[in-house]
């Protein structure tokens, strides 16, 4: 089934408005998660609303909060979350460092105890927006470590996503937005819902065998995940997660990956850089978008074929989607439906994100 975005996105935001945020607050969730479906990144999409209401009530995540000011200089600040949506404070802590950004050329916010962030990339495309360069590091300090290390099967780091955006006159941002995991935990939410099967090394089970099955890896359906979640290209996506875990983690106060943690709290170390604000005249824009034609140019190995940079996948998928709609899974769809009746969301605002294309 096929759902057109901005009945479902208001469809989102009832969900949250009626379960405590505030309007602001609700619109920014329902705005993140279904413009991360149209990118093409249903991991991160609607399918966390039910996951996220039952953090609320569970009291692991908190409505309405505002970034708490820790420390704070001209180009840099410590900042806490509060526990509050990642969907809301890590609009805020964009806004903090663009502020920073065009009064000194840069900034770094650490960001400490936030909710889930969602889909990193967005943060980077909201800089680009505005001309700035930026790179995002997250990491969890527990609740989603579930990834090994190279040669292990006992899960010590998170999942840890990063992004960096590059935006270009006249052209598409250039944004790199990945794990250092072979999936996103999400991504199997998305594969258990449609009764599908996941590659090929990305997932091990309880006992640390590779398998394809993501039942295998979340085990009893009422139990937290047993399996573990490989990290990318080996040692050197490890190496890359590692990192991550300082950056993330130890730099920003929010800690690195530990057990025993029973809700997920977030890192991210957030950098912007202004580029109008360098000695380089037009040399940017215009060697980015040299650069960018020229691997484009390269010849593929079959016939017909493109090369894609960064981003350019997330820009056919949402041009695609908003024309045809997001797909969403019977699955993923009841429990949206289902959560939004038990918080009492008007009928017609469900019927109307429902009005969908098979």
């Amino acid at each position: 089934m096929k759902f057109p975005h901005q009945p479902l996105r208001q469809l989102v935001a009832a969900v949250f408005a009626a379960n405590g945020s505030e309007l602001a607050e609700a619109e920014a969730i329902g705005h993140h998660l279904v413009e991360a479906n149209l990118a093409g990144h249903d991991s991160h999409g609607v399918i966390r609303t039910p996951i996220y209401i039952q953090w609320l009530k569970d009291g692991d995540v908190v409505a309405n909060r505002h970034l708490k000011i820790i420390h704070e200089m001209d180009a840099l600040a410590l900042v806490d979350g509060q526990q509050g949506y990642g969907q809301s404070i890590g609009q805020q802590v964009v806004d903090l460092g663009l502020k920073k950004c065009r009064r000194h050329g840069a900034a770094v916010i650490a960001l400490k105890n936030s909710g889930h962030l969602g889909r990193i990339g967005h943060w980077a495309e909201l800089a680009a927006d505005v001309g700035v360069v930026s790179l995002h590091f997250v990491n969890t300090s527990g609740k989603g470590m579930f990834v090994v290390p190279a040669g292990g099967i006992e899960p010590r780091l998170s999942v840890n996503p990063l992004t960096i955006g590059v935006p270009v006159d006249g052209r598409p941002h250039v944004i790199l937005d990945m794990a250092a995991a072979a999936a996103a935990e999400g991504k199997l939410k998305v594969a258990r819902n449609a009764g599908t099967q996941v590659p090929d090394n990305w997932i091990l089970d309880a006992d640390g065998n590779p398998t394809n099955d993501p039942n295998d890896f979340y085990g009893s359906s009422s139990g937290p995940p047993v399996g573990s979640i490989l990290p990318i290209a080996g040692h050197k996506g490890y190496g890359l997660g590692f990192m991550i875990e300082l950056l993330a983690g130890a730099l920003t106060g929010s800690g690195c990956s530990q057990a025993g943690k029973t809700r997920l709290e977030q890192g991210m170390l957030s950098i912007f850089v202004d580029p109008s604000q360098l000695p380089i005249e037009d040399f940017f824009g215009a060697d980015a978008a040299r650069y960018i034609d020229f691997v484009k140019s390269a010849k593929t190995a079959q016939p017909g074929d493109s090369i894609l940079v960064p981003g350019e996948i997330e820009d056919h998928k949402r041009q695609d989607r908003l024309e045809n709609g997001i797909e969403l899974d019977d699955k993923t769809w009841q429990q949206i439906v289902d959560i939004a009746i038990a918080s009492g969301v008007p009928q017609d605002v469900i019927h109307q994100a429902s009005d969908f294309k098979t």
